[in-house]
């Protein structure tokens, strides 16, 4: 993944795992210092505490319309196309109205970002959210849940009627059914609203403490939150896992 001349990349990486890497060297996320380029507003963090405060002081412009639109111009693009070191992680639905760019106000480069039906995980979302981490240190993964899921009411009403969904929606239906059992178990006026709220909690506890992430975690380097955005506001809510 590395450039001759660029300073060593964290030892994350051993045996089959780095022979992998280096097969997906076209998604290099070596550093983006290349001389004479200044496009980013300000340095890439490289903690979890700046890298969640940057995503949050992102947020806090787009619900208040002071928006910077950072990192989006022909210098950015340049300064990028080479390579790359996002910052941040997200996972979020494929929802048209939660796009994580635009929430957090960032730009081209800042974020890597997978978007699932009600953030329903496999193995290979797993892995997409495992490889910013595990090749270049990005020290931040936000699980982003949002109001009015379209994929967890499907999930739940197919799951509560008995009547499964067509076609490769049914996968969606079966990845939130743990969120969905601890809807029915905690009951409230909104158990839609409960069971995404569910579902971003136990979606970020299980990345928070897989075999490969948990031992960043641990260290420090690397913080995993659960949260929830609001449609009506535009505002995004921490439900668990905000680094200090």
């Amino acid at each position: 993944m590395g450039t001759a001349g660029r300073p060593n990349r964290r030892a994350l990486l051993t045996g089959s795992l780095a022979g992998a890497t280096v097969a997906l060297a076209g998604c290099s996320s070596t550093s983006a210092g290349t001389a004479g380029s200044s496009a980013s507003p300000g340095a890439r963090p490289t903690t979890p505490a700046a890298a969640f405060a940057r995503l949050m002081d992102g947020n806090g412009r787009w619900v208040s319309g002071n928006l910077q639109h950072p990192d989006r111009d022909p210098d950015r693009r340049q300064f990028v196309a080479q390579e790359q070191e996002p910052f941040g992680a997200v996972l979020s639905c494929i929802d048209s109205r939660v796009p994580p760019e635009l929430l957090f106000d960032t730009g081209l480069g800042d974020l890597y970002v997978m978007r699932t039906g009600g953030q329903a995980v496999d193995p290979v979302v797993t892995g997409s959210a495992e490889y910013g981490p595990m090749t270049s240190g990005t020290p931040l993964i936000v699980v982003l849940g949002h109001q009015r899921c379209g994929a967890v009411k499907a999930a739940y009403q197919s799951m509560r009627d008995g009547k499964p969904l067509p076609g490769n929606l049914q996968a969606i239906v079966k990845a939130l059914r743990p969120a969905y059992e601890q809807a029915v178990r905690e009951g409230g006026a909104d158990p839609v609203e409960t069971m995404a709220r569910a579902q971003v909690r136990s979606t970020a506890t299980a990345l928070r403490s897989n075999q490969d992430l948990a031992p960043l975690v641990r260290k420090g380097s690397l913080a995993v939150v659960g949260a929830y955005y609001s449609l009506d506001t535009g505002k995004v809510q921490v439900l668990t896992g905000a680094p200090s």
